[in-house]
């Protein structure tokens, strides 16, 4: 059975590649299923640097699979409920990894792809991209991704276009807080070699710690955030790594991930 997502790594950079440009790589359960393994599984990686989302062919995502879509007409509330339990797993997934995720953008985003979106770290989109919260065009609600989408983005800019499903761009994006830059596609892999060149100048323990340390704080408390805060910067000060960066820095040399990156 073909994978439909394609997974193969680089240099300690895990690229992730949705695999259905016949149906212009639209999700369904299966899907589902294969990108939460996925990344709960490079979440486990130690010896990863960065991830990398993308579309396979000319469109990043459509959402959800029209066949899917027609089986869910004979859902039972339950079923329904079940099955948009196990899509926020996917998305908690991606937002959840503390490995540094890019997102690669062309083509068209529509519904639920906003969501794999707004759980990565940086998005790059085409200019010629079309975006769209279409759930409303259908007669139902942007529910599960408004969770990423809200916690990313700036919410008044998004609230008309996910009340109105009104197709917005690239540069439309960038303002609302969903995407950071617009670059024409032919130019993604140079994008990314800058990228790479800036992760692998810090600490890999130090960014999968600060990543989880941001996914944190909006849930906690000011006391809790106080706790956090200063119990994160006491560990890394003593952690090997931390040691290393500020021995490295008073002796004037370069730190030894620098030299592995």
């Amino acid at each position: 059975m073909m994978r439909l997502i394609d997974v193969r790594e680089e240099k300690h950079i895990a690229y992730v590649k949705l695999n259905r440009p016949e149906i212009r790589n639209a999700f369904d359960p299966r899907m589902i299923e294969e990108l939460t393994k996925v990344f709960r599984g490079l979440n486990q990686r130690a010896e990863l640097r960065a991830v990398v989302l993308q579309g396979e062919g000319k469109v990043f995502c459509a959402g959800a699979d029209l066949n899917w879509m027609k089986e869910m007409v004979n859902y039972t509330f339950d079923q329904n409920r079940d099955d948009s339990k196990k899509l926020f797993a996917m998305f908690e997934a991606i937002a959840d990894c503390s490995l540094p995720t890019i997102c690669l953008v062309q083509g068209a985003a529509f519904g639920g792809a906003l969501g794999l979106i707004a759980c990565c770290d940086y998005v790059i989109a085409d200019p010629a991209t079309q975006f769209c919260f279409s759930e409303v065009k259908l007669g139902l609600a942007p529910a599960v991704i408004s969770a990423f989408v809200n916690r990313r983005c700036n919410a008044s800019k998004t609230r008309y276009y996910m009340i109105s499903g009104a197709v917005f761009n690239s540069a439309q994006a960038i303002e609302m807080g969903l995407a950071h830059e617009v670059v024409p596609i032919g130019d993604f892999e140079l994008q990314l070699s800058s990228i790479f060149a800036q992760v692998g100048e810090c600490g890999p323990e130090a960014v999968r710690e600060t990543k989880k340390l941001l996914n944190s704080l909006p849930t906690l408390s000011w006391s809790e955030q106080r706790e956090l805060t200063t119990q994160v910067i006491a560990e890394r000060r003593v952690s090997n790594e931390g040691q290393e960066g500020l021995k490295s820095f008073l002796e004037k040399r370069g730190p030894h991930w620098r030299s592995r990156a």
